[in-house]
Formats: structure tokens, C-alpha cells, sequence
């Protein structure tokens, strides 16, 4: 099956693209073009007008300042992944990325194309949830700020109004020194090019990575694809806080989030089993992150 008849539009600034959807009827924004491509083929979407935001070149960067990363909507997933600078202060989102589908999608996928999409299965939804994302939403109008929290409203249902496009995304990093930190994004997939039955994002900071038992002052959890929301996860973090990480702590973890997340039957993965999985991912995300917090040559 073929897309129906359509428009393109490529401007090459916002401000372009943005007056493109005020005035524009029956409008799509195109990002990587990894998904609405596929959607449209098969007729599920049948927009009169593309505003192909691939020509604008100001949407797609990294800055890394001292209390915050901020990350363009046309940001690629295989820039993302290869950045050294958010390796060092942020590397959920590097390692998030390095598991997002094949090498061709990483290619052309973006940051906001991911978050505009909105599937609860995605790995940025769930990397931001933990790390308190806010998203900067722009339109003729103006802009606007909506903490990450705040925007994933119901499956694939955002704050996103139809005349906004996403600009960035923003994440402080006071609360995670990279010295005292580690992270984590694991996911269980039956293949690349599939996405994940689930995923777990934690973040750990601790009081002393050099003791012997080091504390656990700050903890983060989030899920991917076990609600129709990305799930943070806060009764859970609050088992692992004020103390090292312990089997106590991980089991009481597991059984929180398990009991936590209310996600759908698959194919491959009923729903009692993907409640399993959720527990035991953010367990191992947990543990790999404590590991990297207390680790000689700590990473973030």
C-alpha cells in the first residue's frame, strides 16, 4: 500500500516550520521519519501536508553546561549514543540510544521524533521520567515548559497542541555528580528491530563511592513499555534509599514494581509475565548502577 496524496514542506528555520502549522490544515511534523513513514504507507495516517523538519539544522544539537543537558529535538539517536560529553554526565541517554533498533534507524531517528511519537515502549520516555526531563515546547504563540512528567497523559497522548513542535529537551544534572553516580538502561527484546517487552532506567547517587558500604542518597526508576505511560516507579526507589544497596532492598524493589505497573498482553509476553520482567529488569538496572556508583573509575 502507498501513502495518499500528500504535500512536503522542508522549511529551514522554526520560525518556518512553525508558521507552516498555524497555517496549514490537516498538518504533520516529520522528524526521523522512522515511524509516521510506515504509519502513513499503510493509511493509519493520512495527513494533506508534511513539514519536514530535517532541513532545520538549529533543532539538532547537544550543550552540556554545568547544571543541565540540553539536547535538540533533531538530535539523532547515533549522535546521542557517540556523545563523550553526555557519556560523562548523563550516559543513561547514550546507552539508551545505543539500543534503539538497527543502525539505519539510529541514523535517522531523533530525540524529538521519539518523544512527539509518544510510545510507552520507547527509550527516551523512560530515560527522561527518571531523570526529570523537561520538554520546551514552542509555537507561534510562544513557549513553553512542561516537566516530562506532566506531558505523557495516556497512551501515545501527550501535552503536545497541534501548532507546537518540540524544540528540546532539558535535564539538570546538580542532582547526579558524575564522581558519586552511576546509571543504567537495560531492556529485554527478542530482537533489534523490535521494541522492548520491557525496559528498566535507574539512576543511583551515593554519599561516599570510596566506603565501605556506600549510601544510597538518591535513587531513580523508570519503565518502558509496562503502563500506557513511561512509569516512574517512587515507592520503589524509597526501599533502596538511606542505606548501601542490599538483597532486602532489590526484593522489596522487585515486588513494588511488579505490583506497580498494569501493562498489555503481547504475542510473546502476557501481561503476568511482563509484571515479572519489569521487577527483575529494574532489579539488574539497580544493581549495575550501584555498581557504576561505587566504582574506582566511576561513570555516570
Amino acid at each position: 500500500m502507498k501513502p495518499a496524496p500528500f504535500t512536503h514542506h522542508r522549511p529551514g528555520t522554526v520560525e518556518e516550520a512553525l508558521e507552516l502549522l498555524d497555517e496549514l490544515e490537516e498538518a504533520e511534523l516529520l522528524a526521523g521519519n522512522q515511524s509516521l513513514g510506515i504509519v502513513m504507507a499503510n493509511r493509519l495516517a493520512t495527513p494533506d501536508h508534511l513539514v519536514d523538519l530535517n532541513g532545520v539544522d538549529e533543532l539538532e544539537f547537544i550543550d552540556v553546561d554545568d547544571d543541565a543537558v540540553r539536547i535538540g529535538a533533531m538530535a539523532r539517536h547515533r549522535t546521542i549514543e557517540r556523545s563523550d560529553r553526555l557519556a560523562e554526565r548523563l550516559s543513561m541517554l547514550p546507552e539508551a540510544a545505543e539500543q534503539i533498533a538497527g543502525p539505519s534507524v539510529r541514523n535517522q531517528g531523533t530525540m524529538g521524533g521519539s518523544i512527539g511519537e509518544a510510545d510507552p515502549a520507547g527509550n527516551y520516555p523512560a530515560a527522561l521520567v527518571a531523570l526529570e526531563g523537561t520538554l520546551h515546547l514552542r509555537s507561534t504563540e510562544g513557549s513553553r515548559d512542561v516537566p516530562v512528567d506532566d506531558y505523557f497523559i495516556a497512551y501515545m497522548f501527550t501535552d503536545l497542541r497541534e501548532e507546537e513542535l518540540i524544540e528540546s529537551v532539558s535535564i539538570p544534572t546538580g542532582p547526579f555528580p558524575p564522581e558519586r553516580t552511576g546509571m543504567a538502561f537495560v531492556e529485554l527484546k527478542r530482537a533489534a528491530q523490535t521494541f522492548p517487552t520491557v525496559s528498566a532506567a535507574t539512576a543511583i547517587r551515593v554519599d561516599d563511592p570510596t566506603a565501605d558500604d556506600p549510601v544510597i542518597e538518591d535513587a531513580r526508576i523508570a519503565l518502558a513499555n509496562a503502563a500506557d505511560v513511561p512509569l516512574r516507579v517512587e515507592e520503589a526507589e524509597a526501599h533502596v534509599e538511606g542505606t548501601p544497596l542490599s538483597v532486602e532492598g532489590l526484593e522489596a524493589v522487585v515486588e513494588t514494581v511488579s505490583g506497580a505497573v498494569t501493562p498489555e498482553s503481547e504475542m510473546h509476553a502476557d501481561r503476568d509475565y511482563k509484571e515479572e520482567v519489569a521487577g527483575e529488569y529494574a532489579k539488574r538496572s539497580l544493581e549495575t548502577s550501584y555498581e557504576r556508583a561505587v566504582a574506582t573509575e566511576t561513570q555516570c
